[in-house]
């Protein structure tokens, strides 16, 4: 148990008896009261965000997270399989795991897992994904009187606008916060 001051963005506390991702950690004082930690937790179960203050006489339970590169090799009906390229053990997370991130995930990627007490809890994804177009619709000439874009399936079925020059085959970079087309890879 620690104080509330030790908490660091990135870290996972145990809160209400659940584990928590700290998402955003402010250290706050108000003139001759005692100072107080500001904190954005989401919930590692159930994924919900909230937020929570914690005076400078609590205690904090700080969990032991380590994060994995394992490659995402395939879904079936126990779960999503990773595989730990070095020694080929295979992890399965459940869907409650990557169901917001599942859209993003490519076969024989590899991708962050964060591990807390050796459970894994979450797949990190990066900021940007290449992703191959399985589905382009050709563009027509003259077809930009609204946008210059249209709409194109990738390999993992998520539907981005892209410009009208990009072809299916090619691979293209999304950002993961958005699902917006960056560029092409």
């Amino acid at each position: 148990m620690v104080p509330p001051t030790e908490i660091r963005k990135g870290k996972v506390i145990l809160y209400q008896k659940t584990p928590h991702l700290v998402l955003e950690m402010l250290h706050r004082t108000q003139g001759r009261q005692a100072g107080f930690v500001q904190t954005t937790l989401r919930n590692l179960d159930t994924g919900s965000s909230t937020t929570t203050k914690f005076r400078s006489t609590d205690r904090v339970e700080i969990l032991h997270t380590d994060n994995q590169r394992l490659e995402f090799s395939y879904v079936d009906n126990e779960g999503y399989h990773f595989m730990d390229p070095e020694t080929y053990e295979d992890t399965v997370l459940d869907e409650k795991f990557v169901k917001d991130v599942i859209k993003f995930m490519v076969e024989n990627q590899s991708y962050d897992i964060l591990f807390v007490d050796g459970t894994p809890v979450q797949v990190q994804l990066p900021a940007v994904v290449e992703m191959k177009i399985v589905e382009a619709a050709d563009a027509i000439k003259g077809d930009t009187a609204s946008s210059a874009t249209k709409p194109v399936t990738t390999e993992s079925g998520l539907v981005v606008n892209v410009p009208l020059f990009i072809k299916r085959d090619e691979v293209i970079r999304v950002n993961t916060d958005s699902g917006d087309y960056v560029g092409r890879a």
